[in-house]
């Protein structure tokens, strides 16, 4: 099994390309030991890259994770996102604080902006420069911001500080390829994929599958593979049971050539023109 590759962001921190997302964990109490399990054989295999926020599951992904690192929090990279109805300066130190609690921890590495809302982002930076002072966060970042909402960033102070996108990227929406991750790996800015196969979606596509096949590797790891063959870009999957999370894991042992490539491809073409950033 091959080491998992590390990113370098901006400020030094090193991080896994691959990690684990929690979208819709902590939602039942019948799945959470097992979800609790599920990140553990994760961070054993390397994917110590874990993904949350406090919206998913209202707290409950969050309260998943606190379990999963209690006793074990140097060994993660932890990321969480604040919404944005609370990410005004005051809102945002006040969810991170609520965050924090539910984590089980006194800082989160990576803090993300879940996605633009009302407030403006001059308030949100306000508050993220405030966390970091206090050392309740390493840094922070952004997530769902097209590459005009990264220029208006940059025009506040301190917008520049900013140290991930995370934003939806797969063989299916790969509108990011034209304009936002240039623009994004020029800068130094780390691109974290979320939702990598489609929310599974795209797994009975054709071409994918005949890729699959030639290399004894499912769809989910080809798409895996096919996010990560870029320098600069974390994918962050969810994976609920042990078998999965290993799944998702062998997908680095696996090299795309040219030939598959071009017929991923010809059936998920790039994009040509500027498109609106996709979201789920």
């Amino acid at each position: 099994m091959k080491p998992i590759p590390l990113i370098t962001l901006r400020n030094g921190d090193r991080v896994p390309v691959l990690g684990q997302g929690t979208w819709n964990m902590g939602e039942s109490a019948a799945q959470a030991a097992a979800e609790v399990r599920a990140l553990q054989a994760g961070m054993a295999l390397g994917m110590t890259l874990i993904d949350t926020a406090e919206m998913y599951g209202e707290g409950g992904a969050e309260r998943i994770v606190g379990r999963a690192i209690a006793g074990r929090r140097d060994e993660v990279y932890l990321v969480s996102k604040v919404l944005p109805h609370n990410a005004s300066k005051r809102g945002t130190i006040a969810a991170c604080e609520a965050s924090l609690k539910r984590l089980g921890t006194e800082r989160i590495d990576l803090y993300l902006l879940h996605w633009r809302g009302t407030h403006p982002l001059s308030a949100t930076v306000e508050g993220m420069q405030a966390l970091q002072a206090q050392g309740k966060i390493g840094g922070w970042g952004v997530s769902n911001l097209d590459s005009d909402d990264i220029d208006e960033l940059l025009e506040e102070p301190h917008g520049d500080k900013y140290l991930c996108n995370q934003v939806l990227y797969n063989l299916s929406r790969r509108g990011i390829e034209f304009d936002l991750l240039p623009q994004s790996l020029e800068r130094g800015v780390a691109v974290m994929a979320y939702s990598p196969i489609e929310q599974g979606r795209i797994l009975r596509n054709a071409a994918l599958a005949a890729v699959a096949q030639r290399h004894g590797a499912t769809p989910a790891q080809v798409a895996l593979a096919w996010v990560l063959r870029r320098p600069g870009v974390m994918a962050i999957p969810k994976a609920a049971d042990e078998a999965h999370v290993r799944l998702n894991r062998a997908c680095l042992d696996m090299a795309l050539t040219d030939d598959d490539l071009k017929e991923l491809d010809a059936a998920f073409p790039p994009p040509r023109r500027k498109q609106p950033l996709a979201m789920l």
